[in-house]
This record gives structure tokens, C-alpha cells and sequence, in this order.
């Protein structure tokens, strides 16, 4: 595609867009608010992720103003994305530098004669994106190469400049339509990777990263200058599909630059101005929306030692139509190089302690899925999540500090990285994830079969399986290939489930997985629950809030834990405690119900399909459950049950009793 082509592109797509602009001037001057979205679920998602990252000080939003009705939905996520538009905290300016670092200049080199410049950043310790009209193929980039540095610095003084040549047989992809390349750059004179010596912007994969009307900052090379920033009079004017419009000033060599919003993040590859159709000048500029590029990556052909360098963008960028949510990490976090982080012989993580003092204390309780990350990060988010839902419930905030957080994430993962790998024969998801243990094998085969029934597929379908589960039951002393046919007739449930949940069908696999690994393998369990009683409270009152397998594992924990502990509220959210294939398998041997607890909530969506037991009340006795209207593409987030102000005001009142 050339730049007349492109042009013309770009002029059409902002033309068929005028309506859409008189739309959102009209909803901005009726609201007299800047921010715009399609939907409350659009801007739900927005005030999570500044939440989640700590970007708005929750105690700002309780308690919320109203004159004693309901509380509108979009009130609360309103309010944080007003408080987050404020005056910025100074370190602004030391995060936009520390961005800064992972952009260069592109100098294009043609027959060894400087041809062109452009701007391009790092996205991994070796990959760096830019335009295709920057890089359009593999002969443009073998000779060019990135300039990092070429700025002054605080004192004006200009900065020695780090050039690293691009190597396109290790790794190029490229799309003229979204006008990307992804390309890898080779290390310095010095042997380092320049993400190792200049940082990398990560690319993010999950939604709510910005909503009309927000400012957006470019940084880039403009007419091949020094580095320059735009941050002033700007914003994003409308979301395409595929392209963001908005308002900045960018010359020619800002091609390739990256378009952030106010917390650094990248949204979107900045390309081009759009030309006004009467040749006025420009009318507005135009980037490709980074999730765009991530599903049009995901979806790429490559070698797999190309595969593997992909995965340097990390388990953020994977699409939820590749990987899933928060529950269950992407394909890429089963590589070899992942797994090695938390291989048997690994430090494994512990969880963290909340605050200890007079009344009841909350325990979070995380799901499969979680290996490598950062306990305390991982409650600060589950606190976001809850903090939506507490305002909208009229409540105040839940200080993270006071919340305690065990972690069995890298004890479940010693686990997999040394049994559990994709089965390189295999033909179906089914067979790819299936466990190697010929007992958890068989257990899997149960789970998945008695899924599809509950998801309402017809015996006639189910026949067969179901045939096979049963004489795969009792076989778990045998060789593991007695099962092989009865896990390759899976991919029909499997499928089924998928189709129904619209989750992806590794996802589902995946969980399954670790769920049928969990209960079939006592070393795993013991594992799991030592990890989990090592940073559990062991007396007085605890709220206890679980997800996922995380309910399965509390179902168990209730056991062990000390006589002195109780626990007068039981939240469940995306549990599987409804299959039989589950309940029977648990230490007391059914669905008996602890009697520790005293209240217990479970929290479940119609599309989620861990949560596919459920309602849970039709096989444990004393549960109430709370159907949430989860979004479909997030239906087993735990941020999505714990913004549903119904189970954040229960946890709410709990913790306060």
C-alpha cells in the first residue's frame, strides 16, 4: 500500500466517521463531561485499570454523593475517571521520561545511503515496532537501524547516542493495512539487548486503557529531530475499531511513534495525519489501536523459534480471544522459559500478611493461573475491583493493606513446569492439555464430560464420551495410554462448552486441567494447601473471599484451619463446586458444608464456564447465590464479581460486622 493510498484510507474512514463525532460533541456538551463511551461496561473497564494500578486513591470516591436513590451504575467509574483527569502527580513527568527511553529514531538506509527517517520503540528486550511504511519489508529493514538516546539531557547537553542494527531473520512481521512492523533488534557492541539497557513499553492486550475524550502524549522523532514530546492540547477524539483518532501535533518522522494515555501505557502506533479532503492541511491524526496489532500478531504463521521471541512481549499482550482472564495466564506462559521460573527447584513466592488488629480479618483466596506474579499486586487489583463495587453499593473502600493474600501460585506451577507440557502429537485443545497423570487424566475426561452436560449438549452427542469416561474410571493405576482415546473424543464437549461460554477452548482446557490435577495428586494438594495455611490467620473471624480453584482449595482448607479461626462470611465467585466430578473429589468426600461458615455467598455468571456447576444451591445446603451480569469476553474475572455492588456490599458489611 503506498502513502497516496493510505492517505486516501484515512480520509474515508474520518468521513464515514462524521456522525459519530456530532454524536459525542452533542453527548459532551449535554453531560458537561469530556469522557465518552459506547457502553457502562466500556467505561467499567476504564476505571478498573486505574484502579487496579493505583492511578486514583480510592478513599476520594466514598462515600458517593446522592440524594438518597439508587446509585447510577456510571456514577461511580465517572468520578474516577474525573479524579484521574486532575492535576498529575509529579512523578507524571518521571514516568513520561522513563517511557521515553524505549523510543528511537529510525534511520532507513537504501543501497548503504540514508534513505528515510521514522520513530519506532521497543515492546521487549529485543522486538520493536514501528510502521510498515517505515519498515515495509525484510530488505528495507536488513541494513537500517534504531538510534536510542538522541536527546539532551537535564541540562541541555546532548547525550551520547546507542545505535543497534534491526535483524530481520530472527524475527519480522508486518501489515500494510494496520501499518505495523514488529522486528527484532540485535544486541549491542557490548552483548546487551537494548530493552535490558533502555527499558521496553509493554504492550497491553486487556481493554480500558482510554475513553473518548481522555489526553493522549506522543513522543517521538518529528522531520528526524531530536526526541520531542506532545502533551499539551490533546485527546482522543474517536475509537475505530481498528484506529483512534485524536487531536496532537505530529510532523513527518513521528511515524512509528507511540501513542499514550496519561499512565504511560501505550494505546495505540501513531501513523499519519489525516489530510483534509480540500487540501486545508491536517484535520486530525490517526494510530492503529494496539489491540488491534496484538490479535493481528496472534493470529500470525510463524516458526516456533520465532513463536518464541514473540513471547517476549509478555503474557499482558496475549488477546482474550487467544488467552483468556485473569484467571488463567496465555499460551505463551507454558514456554519452557516460563516454566523454568517456577520449576521445582525455584524460590517460590509466599503471599502476604494484611495488617493484624481487633475485628475480622479478609483473606483473598486466588484461582489456578497465577505463577510468577506479584502477590501483593494481585490483591491491590482484587481490592480495585472491590472498591467499584463498594462505592457503587454506598460503602467505603477496603484498605489493601488490611487484606491478607496467601499464594499457592508457584507451588501449583513446580508442579506443572516439571509433569505437565503440550502434548506436541496431539491433534485437539482436548489432547494438548490434557494432564499426563493417568489419574488426573481420568478426572479431566470426567470434568469436561460432565460440563458439556450441564452446558445442555444432547445425549445423542454425549453418548459416546460418556461411555468412554466410564471405563476410564478405575484405570488411573494403568498406563495413561489406555485414555488416549477417550481424551481425543473431547474436543466435542470441549468444544461445546466453548461455544456456549464463548471462552476460548485453552482456557476452559486449561482450567480443567490444574482443577483435575489438584484433586487427583496429593502431593499437589498438600503443596497447595501448605502454601496457602502458611499466610492464612490462625484465630479469630475471617471473611473469606475465593475464586475459581481457589473455592476448591478453601472447601478443603476448612479441614485444617485452626480450631480458633471462623468464618462468619464465605464468598465464592466462578466456583466449580457445583460438578460432581469436583465435589466428591474434595477431603470431606461430598458437598458437605463446613461448619465453620456462617454465611455463605456464591457469586456466578450465566457465561462462565468454570462456574458451569452452578447455581450452587441445588447440591450444598445454607448457599445463597448471586448471578452476576458479567461481561461475556470477562465472565470469570474476579473483578467483574467484585464490582457487582451486590457482592462487594456483602463483603462490605462483612468485614464490619
Amino acid at each position: 500500500m503506498d502513502i497516496p493510498e493510505q492517505q486516501q484510507n484515512m480520509m474515508e474512514r474520518y468521513r464515514d466517521t462524521a456522525q459519530q463525532r456530532e454524536d459525542i460533541r452533542r453527548r459532551q456538551a449535554e453531560t458537561g463531561v469530556p469522557f465518552v463511551v459506547d457502553s457502562e461496561e466500556q467505561l467499567l473497564a476504564r476505571a478498573e485499570r486505574l484502579l487496579s494500578k493505583g492511578e486514583v486513591d480510592p478513599e476520594t470516591l466514598a462515600p458517593v454523593p446522592t440524594d438518597g436513590g439508587p446509585v447510577l451504575p456510571a456514577v461511580v467509574p465517572e468520578r474516577i475517571l474525573g479524579a484521574a483527569s486532575e492535576l498529575q502527580s509529579v512523578n507524571f513527568l518521571a514516568r513520561g521520561a522513563r517511557a521515553a527511553r524505549a523510543v528511537a529514531r529510525m534511520s532507513i538506509i537504501d543501497n548503504g545511503r540514508r534513505a528515510g527517517f521514522g520513530t519506532g520503540f521497543l515492546v521487549g528486550e529485543r522486538l520493536l515496532l514501528t510502521n510498515n511504511h517505515v519498515l515495509p519489508d525484510v530488505k528495507t529493514a536488513t541494513g537500517s537501524f534504531a538510534e536510542f538516546d538522541l536527546e539532551s539531557d537535564v541540562d541541555g547537553v546532548p547525550k551520547p547516542i546507542a545505535a543497534y542494527d534491526l535483524v530481520p531473520g530472527d524475527l519480522f512481521v508486518t501489515d500494510a493495512d494496520l501499518d505495523y512492523t514488529l522486528v527484532a533488534v540485535a544486541a549491542g557492541t557490548d552483548g546487551s539487548r537494548p530493552g535490558a539497557v533502555h527499558g521496553w513499553l509493554r504492550l497491553i492486550a486487556q481493554q480500558g486503557k482510554i475513553v473518548i475524550g481522555e489526553p493522549v502524549n506522543v513522543v517521538g522523532h518529528p522531520d528526524a529531530r531530536p526526541k520531542e514530546l506532545a502533551v499539551r492540547d490533546n485527546a482522543l477524539l474517536n475509537q475505530l475499531p481498528q484506529f483512534l483518532h485524536y487531536r496532537t501535533d505530529t510532523e513527518p518522522g513521528n511515524s512509528g511513534s507511540p501513542v499514550f494515555n496519561d499512565q504511560w501505557e501505550v494505546v495505540a502506533l501513531h501513523h499519519a495525519g489525516v489530510p483534509d479532503p480540500d487540501g486545508e492541511g491536517w484535520i486530525a491524526n490517526e494510530g492503529a489501536r494496539v489491540s488491534a496489532i496484538l490479535r493481528h500478531l496472534a493470529l500470525a504463521e510463524l516458526p516456533p523459534q520465532q513463536k518464541l521471541l514473540l513471547a517476549e512481549l509478555g503474557s499482558q499482550a496475549v488477546p482474550s480471544e487467544a488467552a483468556l482472564t485473569e484467571d488463567v495466564l496465555p499460551a505463551q506462559a507454558t514456554l519452557p522459559a516460563a516454566h523454568a521460573e517456577a520449576g521445582a527447584g525455584a524460590q517460590q513466592r509466599r503471599g502476604v500478611a494484611g495488617r493484624t488488629g481487633a475485628g475480622r480479618r479478609v483473606v483473598f483466596l486466588h484461582g489456578r493461573g497465577q505463577q510468577g506474579r506479584d502477590p501483593a499486586a494481585l490483591r491491590a487489583g482484587w481490592c480495585g475491583g472491590l472498591a467499584i463495587g463498594l462505592a457503587a453499593a454506598g460503602l467505603a473502600p477496603i484498605d489493601a493493606g488490611d487484606v491478607w493474600f496467601p499464594y499457592y501460585g508457584d507451588a501449583l506451577a513446580a508442579w506443572a513446569a516439571d509433569r505437565e507440557h503440550l502434548a506436541p502429537e496431539a491433534t485437539t485443545t482436548a489432547e494438548a492439555y490434557a494432564p499426563s497423570d493417568p489419574g488426573a487424566r481420568a478426572v479431566y475426561a470426567t470434568l469436561l464430560a460432565e460440563a458439556a452436560k450441564r452446558a445442555g449438549m444432547p445425549a445423542s452427542e454425549r453418548e459416546s464420551v460418556e461411555e468412554g469416561v466410564r471405563a476410564s474410571e478405575g484405570v488411573a493405576a494403568q498406563e495413561s495410554g489406555l485414555l488416549g482415546g477417550v481424551v481425543a473424543a473431547l474436543q466435542r464437549p470441549l468444544s461445546w462448552i466453548a461455544a456456549r461460554s464463548g471462552l476460548d477452548d485453552a482456557v476452559i482446557a486449561t482450567v480443567f486441567r490444574d482443577i483435575a490435577a489438584y484433586l487427583d495428586n496429593k502431593s499437589v494438594r498438600d503443596a497447595v494447601l501448605d502454601a496457602v495455611l502458611a499466610d492464612m490467620p490462625d484465630d479469630g473471624e475471617i471473611v473469606l473471599v475465593t475464586h475459581s480453584l481457589g473455592t476448591v482449595v478453601a472447601l478443603d482448607l476448612f479441614t485444617r484451619l485452626h480450631k480458633r479461626a471462623s468464618v462468619p462470611l464465605l464468598v465464592t465467585a466462578g466456583s466449580p463446586l457445583g460438578l460432581d466430578a469436583v465435589y466428591r473429589r474434595l477431603l470431606t468426600g461430598g458437598p458437605v458444608r463446613p461448619g465453620q461458615v456462617g454465611v455463605w455467598i456464591n457469586a456466578w455468571a450465566a457465561a462462565d464456564a468454570v462456574a458451569i456447576g452452578c447455581p450452587l444451591g441445588d447440591t450444598w445446603t445454607g448457599v445463597r447465590d448471586v448471578l452476576c451480569a458479567n461481561r461475556k469476553d470477562r465472565a470469570h474475572d474476579i473483578t467483574q464479581y467484585l464490582a457487582e455492588a451486590r457482592i462487594a456490599a456483602e463483603i462490605g458489611r462483612g468485614a464490619r460486622p
